[in-house]
């Protein structure tokens, strides 16, 4: 990820790109240190307690997001979203009802630590929006998060092919994804990116099917097209009242 990073940055600012780094202030490394906490609590939960169990509440982040946003940043949320986020949670719930227990308590609480710093990190680059480009500051997460895993993960083991699909992971999943998200934040409010943020566990059971033939259960099914009605009809609606306004879509 953090190679993937470095040459789109070089791609876009050339030489500068440290200048680009620095430039993003306490934002960006407040920023950094927060998604970089989301790529461990995330394995470690993951090891800790069931899959399903950690996929329900790293679901509950559009719900953390819209709260932190309202009190911390003072956005509004609008009933359509409230309706759209407790929908989207009732249908991430049935996916994942069949695989679901009690698990290792522990593991359980650092699945929660999931929305809360990715709702932290949402925050914080609401806040800096409007100041510098903040691309910088996924590239940051990468790197603090290298140099929190490599004392425990030395001396480094791993296949040529496990190899190739962690670049693609790093690249794809994580260093797009982010950018993506990153760039996101400049154009709609946290309460509406936590909410698509749900597409990830909703679809991820689908690219599982896709690619190695586990077919969800028929709940899981009807789960994830009520997380994606939910979103679609929340999306639509925004767009049908920017148009009776007369905003750009």
């Amino acid at each position: 990820m953090v190679l993937f990073l470095t040459g789109i940055l070089s791609l876009w600012h050339r030489t500068s790109v440290i200048e680009k780094v620095v430039e993003v202030g306490i934002h960006g490394v407040l920023s950094g240190l927060f998604l970089g906490s989301t790529f461990f609590f995330f394995i470690l939960s993951v090891t800790r307690t069931t899959v399903a169990n950690t996929l329900v509440l790293m679901s509950t982040s559009p719900l953390m997001i819209a709260l932190l946003g309202r009190f911390l940043l003072g956005e509004r949320i609008r009933p359509r979203t409230w309706a759209a986020i407790f929908v989207a949670l009732a249908g991430i719930t049935l996916m994942f009802s069949e695989g679901m227990d009690q698990g290792q308590i522990l593991g359980n609480f650092l699945a929660l630590g999931i929305p809360l710093a990715f709702g932290m990190n949402i925050v914080v680059l609401r806040r800096a929006k409007t100041h510098v480009n903040m691309i910088p500051a996924v590239l940051l997460a990468g790197i603090f998060s290298i140099f929190l895993a490599l004392p425990l993960a030395w001396p480094l083991s791993i296949s040529p092919w496990d190899l190739i699909v962690l670049a693609v992971m790093g690249c794809v999943q994580l260093g797009l994804g982010c950018i993506l998200m990153t760039l996101a934040v400049r154009y709609i409010s946290a309460s509406e990116i936590g909410l698509l943020s749900l597409l990830e566990t909703t679809l991820g059971p689908l690219w599982v099917w896709m690619g190695i033939g586990e077919r969800p259960s028929n709940l899981a099914l009807a789960g994830g097209a009520i997380v994606i009605g939910a979103l679609l009809a929340n999306e639509l609606k925004g767009l049908a009242g920017k148009a009776k306004r007369g905003e750009p879509e």
